[in-house]
C-alpha cells in the first residue's frame, strides 16, 4: 500500500493506490480499517482528527475539520473547509455554464 508522507508534520497521508472499505492499513505503526472506498491522490488521516483541527498537508495548514475524522480516515470536502478559500464541488445546482 502506498501512503505518502510528504512532510513530517503532516496528519494527513496521501494515497498513491486506491484503498478499500474494509481494508487494513498500517498507519504510523497502528493498524487502521478503513471505513470508505477512497481513491488515489486522496488524504487519509494520520491520527484522529478533532472539529477544528487544522489539517497539514506540505508541513502547512491547508484547513480546518469539519466533523470528527478517525485515524485512516478520507479527509475532503465532506469534513474539511479551507480557511482561505471557499470550497466548491463539482456538483451542478442547475444554473452553472449557462
Amino acid at each position: 500500500m502506498s501512503l505518502i508522507l510528504l512532510h513530517p508534520d503532516d496528519n494527513v497521508l496521501v494515497l498513491g493506490a486506491p484503498v478499500h472499505a474494509g481494508q487494513a492499513l498500517i498507519i504510523d505503526g497502528q493498524t487502521v480499517t478503513t471505513e470508505a472506498d477512497v481513491g488515489v491522490g486522496h488524504k487519509l488521516a494520520r491520527r484522529a482528527l478533532a472539529v477544528g483541527d487544522k489539517v497539514r498537508k506540505y508541513g502547512a495548514p491547508i484547513g480546518s475539520i469539519t466533523a470528527p475524522v478517525a485515524a485512516g480516515g478520507h479527509i475532503h470536502l465532506h469534513n474539511m473547509k479551507s480557511d482561505y478559500i471557499a470550497s466548491h464541488t463539482r456538483q451542478a445546482t442547475g444554473s452553472e455554464g449557462r
